[in-house]
């Protein structure tokens, strides 16, 4: 499933480039012209968006306020987006609770990077525990019990992996997202590599005597579930 987006851009321009760009980089995007659009928007949609992307001067209520009101209930990642390049915006901005600054005009490619960062930072941070049926993961020790059985301890890159497929259990999660999403976009290895750490899962998270919990989609990844579907 690609990353939602929300985009709050009143430059239409520059609104319909970065969606453009966004979602050719296989993000969905949401967009919103004005500050309280911005909200309605949040609000509608607000379980579904992974990152916000925040213009700072927008009509009606300016990026700031945008964001404080999102701050009040939530941590989805913030990127703000301004032409100015004052150092006092960026501490207010930061103290507000924004993950990240860019300044305009920035490189699609600079974008695209923080993006990945704070994506990748929301993966490790959102939640420390996580229960799909029998199995509950505590990410900040990487150790997972399934019932009163303790696994063995899981590596940094394995406890990446089993939280992306407990965020989404009950939906396949497909190859190209796990490598954006737990290897990042820039990773150049073997494909294969996900059949590799699923196999190690699969060795330290489905015991003896009990249903596996990771199955094979052919064709488009894995899926963590309750019931055996291979």
């Amino acid at each position: 499933m690609a990353e939602t987006i929300l985009l709050v851009e009143d430059e239409e321009g520059l609104s319909t480039y970065l969606k453009t760009e966004l979602e050719f980089e296989g993000y969905k995007v949401l967009t919103a012209t004005d500050g309280m659009q911005a909200i309605t928007m949040y609000r509608q949609n607000q379980y579904a968006i992974g990152v916000i992307l925040l213009d700072w001067m927008l009509p009606e209520l300016d990026g700031l306020e945008v964001l404080r009101r999102v701050r009040k209930g939530d941590d989805v990642p913030v990127i703000m987006m301004t032409a100015r390049d004052y150092v006092g915006d960026k501490v207010a901005g930061l103290d507000a609770g924004a993950d990240d600054y860019i300044t305009k005009p920035f490189e699609i490619e600079e974008l695209l990077a923080r993006i990945r960062v704070v994506i990748r930072h929301q993966l490790k941070s959102n939640v420390s525990t996580y229960q799909v049926a029998d199995l509950q993961l505590d990410v900040r020790t990487r150790t997972a019990t399934r019932g009163d059985k303790t696994l063995e301890v899981l590596t940094e890159r394995e406890t990446d992996l089993l939280v992306l497929l407990m965020q989404h259990a009950g939906t396949p999660v497909t190859r190209p997202e796990m490598l954006d999403r737990v290897w990042g976009k820039d990773y150049e290895g073997q494909v294969n590599i996900i059949d590799v750490y699923i196999r190690y899962l699969r060795n330290k998270i489905d015991l003896p005597g009990l249903p596996p919990l990771i199955h094979t989609v052919r064709g488009v990844g894995y899926i963590l579930m309750g019931a055996a579907n291979d």
